[in-house]
């Protein structure tokens, strides 16, 4: 009869973890698919969001909105590094989505870290003209014309920096950035693809070129 009682009870209380994940599994697939930018991805980190959501200890679990959101942020992000790992970076899916002044502010701090992600990538992997070739061409779109008037190079030189670009970013760190280039990165970054000014970035580019000369 006590067996009974305990399965009768974690059945109630399974079924009330479920209600409450329901009522906000929109709003964690929303979560995940900012950070990865792909649905089937974003649709399993939701399932290994509802899978902790079984597992934990719900009883010390003050608000269950806050813990599944962190939990989900959290495993999209590990997500993320693990593809660093497997060597499937793809560094313009992280670039922030045009400025939404009624924007979640989890959405802005989801956007904040995706772009922390990118330009420490960035730097990591690519020396100066390959960034500045990389990003103008891969994230803005420029002609190989436009990359190579801004580096100074012919148009296959410029071309021969997108394609080892490509190859750098799906291997292994080469430096350890400052914390000070990583932020003038960022700034540049979301100045470019939430404005559409380039001025800043290219700025930021070309000053690179000229201390690595």
């Amino acid at each position: 009869m006590d067996l009974l009682k305990r399965r009768i009870a974690m059945n109630a209380t399974l079924e009330e973890a479920a209600v409450t994940f329901l009522e906000c599994r929109d709003r964690l697939y929303s979560i995940a698919f900012r950070v990865l930018r792909d649905g089937d991805e974003a649709e399993d980190i939701v399932q290994d969001a509802w899978l902790r959501w079984q597992l934990c200890d719900r009883s010390v679990v003050l608000d269950p909105i806050a813990f599944l959101t962190t939990t989900t942020k959290r495993l999209a992000l590990n997500s993320v590094q693990s593809a660093r790992a497997r060597h499937e970076t793809h560094v313009t899916r992280w670039l922030p989505d045009p400025v939404d002044h009624e924007a979640d502010p989890l959405h802005c701090v989801e956007q904040c870290e995706a772009l922390e992600f990118v330009a420490l990538t960035l730097l990591e992997r690519l020396s100066p003209p390959e960034r500045a070739a990389y990003v103008l061409r891969e994230a803005f779109d420029y002609s190989y014309a436009e990359v190579a008037a801004i580096i100074e190079v012919s148009q296959a030189n410029a071309r021969q920096l997108v394609s080892r670009a490509r190859k750098h970013l799906a291997a292994e760190r080469r430096e350890e950035p400052s914390g000070a280039d990583r932020r003038r990165l960022v700034v540049a970054l979301t100045v470019a693809a939430q404005t559409g000014d380039l001025d800043t970035l290219e700025t930021v580019f070309t000053e690179d070129l000229a201390m690595a000369a």
